[in-house]
Protein backbone atom coordinates (compact mmCIF):
# COMPACT_ATOMS: atom_id res chain seq x y z
CA UNK A 1 0.00 0.00 0.00
CA UNK A 2 1.06 3.34 -0.80
CA UNK A 3 0.84 6.03 2.20
CA UNK A 4 0.47 9.71 1.54
CA UNK A 5 1.48 11.57 4.94
CA UNK A 6 0.84 15.36 5.13
CA UNK A 7 2.01 16.87 8.27
CA UNK A 8 1.21 20.08 10.03
CA UNK A 9 4.78 22.38 11.21
CA UNK A 10 4.46 21.64 14.54
CA UNK A 11 6.68 20.56 17.36
CA UNK A 12 6.39 16.76 17.69
CA UNK A 13 5.22 16.12 14.04
CA UNK A 14 8.85 15.50 13.31
CA UNK A 15 9.13 12.46 15.51
CA UNK A 16 5.36 11.27 14.75
CA UNK A 17 6.59 10.95 10.77
CA UNK A 18 9.57 9.62 11.58
CA UNK A 19 7.72 6.79 13.31
CA UNK A 20 4.92 6.59 10.68
CA UNK A 21 7.78 5.59 8.34
CA UNK A 22 9.14 3.58 9.97
CA UNK A 23 6.13 1.46 11.08
CA UNK A 24 4.83 1.96 7.43
CA UNK A 25 8.65 0.44 5.93
CA UNK A 26 8.46 -2.36 8.15
CA UNK A 27 5.19 -3.73 7.06
CA UNK A 28 5.67 -3.85 3.68
CA UNK A 29 3.77 -0.48 2.75
CA UNK A 30 5.36 2.59 0.79
CA UNK A 31 5.17 6.01 2.53
CA UNK A 32 5.18 9.02 0.55
CA UNK A 33 5.14 12.51 1.30
CA UNK A 34 5.16 16.24 0.20
CA UNK A 35 8.35 18.52 0.31
CA UNK A 36 7.63 20.32 3.53
CA UNK A 37 6.34 17.04 5.36
CA UNK A 38 9.58 14.95 4.17
CA UNK A 39 12.01 17.70 5.43
CA UNK A 40 10.49 17.84 8.97
CA UNK A 41 11.57 14.17 9.35
CA UNK A 42 14.95 14.46 7.63
CA UNK A 43 13.83 12.71 4.39
CA UNK A 44 13.93 14.42 0.71
CA UNK A 45 10.77 14.11 -1.26
CA UNK A 46 10.27 14.92 -4.92
CA UNK A 47 6.41 15.81 -4.45
CA UNK A 48 4.46 18.43 -3.59
CA UNK A 49 1.18 18.07 -1.96
CA UNK A 50 -1.35 18.64 -4.43
CA UNK A 51 0.46 15.83 -6.23
CA UNK A 52 0.31 13.29 -3.50
CA UNK A 53 -3.42 12.28 -3.68
CA UNK A 54 -2.34 11.06 -7.31
CA UNK A 55 0.01 8.57 -6.24
CA UNK A 56 -1.17 6.87 -2.94
CA UNK A 57 -4.15 4.46 -1.35
CA UNK A 58 -4.45 6.18 1.72
CA UNK A 59 -3.61 9.77 2.70
CA UNK A 60 -2.72 10.48 6.79
CA UNK A 61 -2.77 13.90 7.82
CA UNK A 62 -1.35 15.13 10.77
CA UNK A 63 -2.69 17.76 12.49
CA UNK A 64 -5.64 19.68 13.55
CA UNK A 65 -8.77 20.25 11.56
CA UNK A 66 -7.18 23.20 9.55
CA UNK A 67 -4.62 20.97 7.71
CA UNK A 68 -7.33 18.46 7.23
CA UNK A 69 -9.44 21.18 5.35
CA UNK A 70 -6.57 21.80 2.65
CA UNK A 71 -6.06 18.00 2.47
CA UNK A 72 -9.64 17.67 1.42
CA UNK A 73 -9.51 19.96 -1.00
CA UNK A 74 -6.58 18.46 -2.65
CA UNK A 75 -8.40 15.09 -2.04
CA UNK A 76 -11.31 16.53 -4.18
CA UNK A 77 -12.80 13.87 -6.43
CA UNK A 78 -9.92 11.29 -5.96
CA UNK A 79 -11.15 8.09 -4.33
CA UNK A 80 -8.56 8.08 -1.54
CA UNK A 81 -9.58 7.64 2.42
CA UNK A 82 -8.13 10.21 4.53
CA UNK A 83 -6.98 8.99 8.03
CA UNK A 84 -6.77 12.20 10.39
CA UNK A 85 -4.68 12.03 13.63
CA UNK A 86 -4.69 14.64 15.37
CA UNK A 87 -1.53 16.21 17.23
CA UNK A 88 -2.74 18.11 19.85
CA UNK A 89 -6.69 18.43 21.44
CA UNK A 90 -9.66 16.50 19.72
CA UNK A 91 -10.68 17.58 16.34
CA UNK A 92 -14.22 17.82 15.06
CA UNK A 93 -12.37 16.16 12.01
CA UNK A 94 -9.49 14.56 13.32
CA UNK A 95 -10.33 12.31 15.69
CA UNK A 96 -7.62 9.89 16.29
CA UNK A 97 -5.29 11.22 18.98
CA UNK A 98 -1.35 10.24 18.85
CA UNK A 99 -1.84 7.14 21.53
CA UNK A 100 -3.71 5.62 18.41
CA UNK A 101 -1.77 6.00 15.73
CA UNK A 102 -0.74 2.67 15.29
CA UNK A 103 -3.65 0.68 16.43
CA UNK A 104 -5.66 2.09 14.21
CA UNK A 105 -2.96 2.32 11.17
CA UNK A 106 -2.34 -1.80 11.86
CA UNK A 107 -6.56 -1.98 11.29
CA UNK A 108 -6.48 0.41 8.45
CA UNK A 109 -3.64 -1.03 6.77
CA UNK A 110 -5.37 -4.77 6.90
CA UNK A 111 -8.89 -3.11 5.43
CA UNK A 112 -10.57 -3.60 8.80
CA UNK A 113 -12.34 -0.01 8.98
CA UNK A 114 -15.48 1.84 8.49
CA UNK A 115 -15.33 5.23 6.14
CA UNK A 116 -17.26 8.17 6.79
CA UNK A 117 -18.29 10.11 3.76
CA UNK A 118 -18.82 14.05 3.84
CA UNK A 119 -20.39 15.86 1.37
CA UNK A 120 -18.41 19.02 -0.14
CA UNK A 121 -19.65 22.60 -1.64
CA UNK A 122 -18.45 23.84 -5.38
CA UNK A 123 -18.48 27.49 -5.47
CA UNK A 124 -18.07 29.50 -8.73
CA UNK A 125 -17.87 33.51 -8.56
CA UNK A 126 -19.45 35.23 -11.84
CA UNK A 127 -18.29 38.53 -12.93
CA UNK A 128 -19.77 40.58 -15.83
CA UNK A 129 -21.58 36.84 -17.06
CA UNK A 130 -17.79 35.00 -17.03
CA UNK A 131 -16.91 32.75 -14.30
CA UNK A 132 -13.88 33.69 -12.97
CA UNK A 133 -12.87 31.57 -9.91
CA UNK A 134 -14.20 28.56 -9.23
CA UNK A 135 -12.95 26.33 -5.56
CA UNK A 136 -14.14 23.24 -3.24
CA UNK A 137 -14.60 23.67 0.35
CA UNK A 138 -15.37 20.90 2.74
CA UNK A 139 -16.65 23.31 5.89
CA UNK A 140 -17.67 26.81 4.14
CA UNK A 141 -18.04 29.30 2.04
CA UNK A 142 -18.57 32.59 3.56
CA UNK A 143 -19.37 36.06 1.85
CA UNK A 144 -18.05 38.75 4.50
CA UNK A 145 -17.05 42.51 4.47
CA UNK A 146 -13.98 44.44 5.61
CA UNK A 147 -12.49 45.51 8.83
CA UNK A 148 -14.17 49.15 7.98
CA UNK A 149 -17.14 47.84 5.65
CA UNK A 150 -20.45 49.19 6.41
CA UNK A 151 -23.37 45.85 6.46
CA UNK A 152 -23.22 44.76 3.17
CA UNK A 153 -26.37 43.90 0.65
CA UNK A 154 -26.17 40.19 -0.40
CA UNK A 155 -29.55 38.96 -3.01
CA UNK A 156 -29.77 35.63 -2.29
CA UNK A 157 -31.64 32.94 -4.71
CA UNK A 158 -32.09 29.30 -4.35
CA UNK A 159 -32.32 28.32 -7.89
CA UNK A 160 -34.69 30.69 -10.09
CA UNK A 161 -36.69 31.19 -6.61
CA UNK A 162 -35.89 34.74 -4.67
CA UNK A 163 -35.21 33.57 -1.01
CA UNK A 164 -34.56 37.12 0.19
CA UNK A 165 -31.69 40.56 0.22
CA UNK A 166 -29.78 39.85 2.85
CA UNK A 167 -28.58 42.93 5.48
CA UNK A 168 -25.87 42.09 7.03
CA UNK A 169 -22.06 41.22 8.18
CA UNK A 170 -21.89 38.44 5.43
CA UNK A 171 -23.51 35.54 4.75
CA UNK A 172 -21.97 31.24 6.06
CA UNK A 173 -23.24 29.36 3.26
CA UNK A 174 -22.43 25.80 5.13
CA UNK A 175 -22.08 21.69 4.69
CA UNK A 176 -23.20 19.73 7.62
CA UNK A 177 -19.59 19.04 8.83
CA UNK A 178 -19.32 23.01 8.93
CA UNK A 179 -21.93 23.86 10.87
CA UNK A 180 -19.44 23.31 14.43
CA UNK A 181 -17.03 25.66 12.45
CA UNK A 182 -17.85 29.54 11.92
CA UNK A 183 -21.63 28.81 11.18
CA UNK A 184 -21.86 27.75 15.08
CA UNK A 185 -20.24 30.42 16.22
CA UNK A 186 -22.24 32.83 14.35
CA UNK A 187 -25.42 31.19 16.01
CA UNK A 188 -25.88 28.48 13.39
CA UNK A 189 -27.54 24.94 14.24
CA UNK A 190 -25.67 21.54 14.29
CA UNK A 191 -26.30 19.21 11.83
CA UNK A 192 -25.24 15.77 11.53
CA UNK A 193 -22.73 15.56 8.92
CA UNK A 194 -24.73 12.60 6.97
CA UNK A 195 -27.81 14.40 6.15
CA UNK A 196 -27.89 16.06 2.88
CA UNK A 197 -28.20 19.68 3.85
CA UNK A 198 -26.71 23.01 2.93
CA UNK A 199 -26.77 25.61 5.76
CA UNK A 200 -27.66 29.43 5.30
CA UNK A 201 -26.20 31.71 8.05
CA UNK A 202 -26.21 35.52 8.12
CA UNK A 203 -23.73 36.99 10.08
CA UNK A 204 -25.21 39.82 12.48
CA UNK A 205 -28.18 40.87 10.17
CA UNK A 206 -29.40 44.09 10.55
CA UNK A 207 -33.05 42.35 10.23
CA UNK A 208 -33.56 39.88 13.07
CA UNK A 209 -35.87 37.75 11.64
CA UNK A 210 -33.38 36.60 9.21
CA UNK A 211 -32.58 33.56 10.80
CA UNK A 212 -30.45 30.86 9.96
CA UNK A 213 -31.57 28.41 7.21
CA UNK A 214 -31.10 24.35 6.38
CA UNK A 215 -32.19 22.94 3.01
CA UNK A 216 -31.80 20.23 1.18
CA UNK A 217 -28.36 20.19 -0.81
CA UNK A 218 -30.47 18.67 -4.10
CA UNK A 219 -32.62 21.85 -4.46
CA UNK A 220 -29.41 22.92 -6.55
CA UNK A 221 -27.56 25.77 -6.43
CA UNK A 222 -27.48 29.02 -4.44
CA UNK A 223 -26.70 32.19 -5.99
CA UNK A 224 -25.77 35.30 -3.76
CA UNK A 225 -25.23 38.61 -5.92
CA UNK A 226 -23.30 41.55 -3.98
CA UNK A 227 -25.45 44.98 -4.33
CA UNK A 228 -23.30 46.57 -2.17
CA UNK A 229 -20.76 49.11 -3.76
CA UNK A 230 -17.09 50.45 -2.73
CA UNK A 231 -16.78 48.34 0.07
CA UNK A 232 -14.24 45.84 0.55
CA UNK A 233 -16.12 42.82 0.58
CA UNK A 234 -14.20 39.24 0.23
CA UNK A 235 -15.30 35.37 -0.58
CA UNK A 236 -13.51 33.10 2.23
CA UNK A 237 -12.95 29.19 1.45
CA UNK A 238 -12.48 27.15 4.58
CA UNK A 239 -11.73 30.41 6.25
CA UNK A 240 -7.69 29.52 4.61
CA UNK A 241 -8.70 30.83 1.16
CA UNK A 242 -9.70 34.95 0.13
CA UNK A 243 -11.03 36.28 -2.51
CA UNK A 244 -11.87 40.02 -3.27
CA UNK A 245 -15.85 40.62 -4.72
CA UNK A 246 -16.96 43.75 -6.89
CA UNK A 247 -20.33 44.50 -6.80
CA UNK A 248 -22.53 42.79 -8.61
CA UNK A 249 -20.27 39.76 -8.45
CA UNK A 250 -22.44 36.57 -7.96
CA UNK A 251 -21.32 33.53 -5.95
CA UNK A 252 -23.06 30.34 -6.89
CA UNK A 253 -22.52 27.42 -4.03
CA UNK A 254 -24.04 24.03 -4.76
CA UNK A 255 -22.93 20.35 -3.28
CA UNK A 256 -20.07 18.78 -5.05
CA UNK A 257 -20.57 16.23 -6.58
CA UNK A 258 -18.45 13.89 -5.22
CA UNK A 259 -17.87 13.43 -1.30
CA UNK A 260 -14.40 12.78 0.78
CA UNK A 261 -13.97 9.70 2.56
CA UNK A 262 -12.81 10.07 6.14
CA UNK A 263 -11.65 6.92 7.86
CA UNK A 264 -13.94 6.45 11.32
CA UNK A 265 -12.22 6.34 14.56
CA UNK A 266 -12.76 2.85 16.50
CA UNK A 267 -12.63 4.31 19.48
CA UNK A 268 -15.38 6.91 19.11
CA UNK A 269 -18.34 8.31 17.80
CA UNK A 270 -19.50 11.71 16.32
CA UNK A 271 -21.66 12.32 19.21
CA UNK A 272 -18.58 11.62 21.96
CA UNK A 273 -16.41 14.42 20.16
CA UNK A 274 -19.28 16.61 20.08
CA UNK A 275 -19.90 16.62 23.56
CA UNK A 276 -16.11 16.37 24.26
CA UNK A 277 -15.44 19.96 22.13
CA UNK A 278 -18.46 21.58 23.55
CA UNK A 279 -17.99 20.43 26.75
CA UNK A 280 -21.52 19.75 27.78
CA UNK A 281 -22.20 18.21 30.98
CA UNK A 282 -18.91 20.22 32.55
Amino acid sequence: MKVGIVAKPKKPAGEVVKGLVEWLSDKGHQPIFDEDTGAMAGVESPYKKSELPDLVDLMVVLGGDGTLLSVARLVGDREVPILAINLGALGFLTEVILDEVYPVLEKVTEGDYSLDERSLLEAHVHRQGERIAQYRVLNDVVIHKGTLARIIELETFIEEYYLTTYKADGLIISTPTGSTAYSLAAGGPIVHPSLPAIILNPICPFTLSQRPLVIPDSLGKVSVTLLTENEDVFLTLDGQVGFALRVRDTVEVRKAPHAIKLIKSPYRNYFEVLRAKLRWGE
